[in-house]
């Protein structure tokens, strides 16, 4: 009975000690953005909004100026276009630099804004896939003003892992639409 005992033991410890592996689980990245607070920045042009506290304005002129989110390492530039009888033409050139995204995007989605009162009228451009800048926009009081911006960042394009990135920027893009204001309206 003891040789029984010992040889059941012993088959007992061979046959449970197996190394089985169980496959991880699939990791998933969280990242964490801080909650933004905006302050108004006034230009030397036509116009004024509001941009995020993290961000920081580089303003070269009255017609271009850079937001820069260095923790983000991406840089929203934006471009003012005073219309003289070409709003058409200025319209087209900017969708145009929107369009040539399409041989690389997956889609192009674009969602209009309208603020009667302030006079701005806007379309944001929500670009998915690799491409080189996943949002731009255009805004227009109509009849004086054209402001538009492209989202860049400083690496290559990999959508599936600037997403999250592109969806915190994008709520200020669209916070910097929502307080646009035109200075000397007529």
């Amino acid at each position: 009975m003891r040789k029984f005992c010992t040889i059941f033991f012993l088959a007992f410890i061979v046959f449970s000690c197996k190394n089985e592996t169980l496959p991880k689980p699939a990791p998933y990245l969280k990242l964490k953005y801080s909650v933004a607070t905006y302050k108004k920045i006034e230009s030397d042009g036509p116009f004024s909004f509001e941009i995020s506290n993290l961000a920081k304005i580089n303003i070269k002129n009255k017609h271009w100026a850079s937001i820069e989110y260095p923790q983000l390492k991406a840089t929203i530039h934006i471009t003012y276009r005073p219309v003289n009888n070409d709003l058409d033409e200025i319209l087209k050139e900017v969708e145009k630099l929107t369009f040539e995204h399409t041989i690389k995007a997956d889609v192009i989605n674009a969602v209009p804004y309208e603020n009667l009162e302030k006079r701005v009228f806007a379309k944001l451009y929500n670009i998915e896939g690799s491409v080189a800048t996943n949002i731009q926009f255009r805004a227009t009081d109509s009849v004086n003003h054209v402001l538009s911006g492209a989202l860049y960042f400083y690496s290559r394009p990999n959508y599936d892992s600037i997403v999250p990135a592109i969806k915190y920027v994008e709520k200020d893009i669209i916070h910097l639409i929502e307080t646009l204001e035109w200075k000397n309206q007529q």
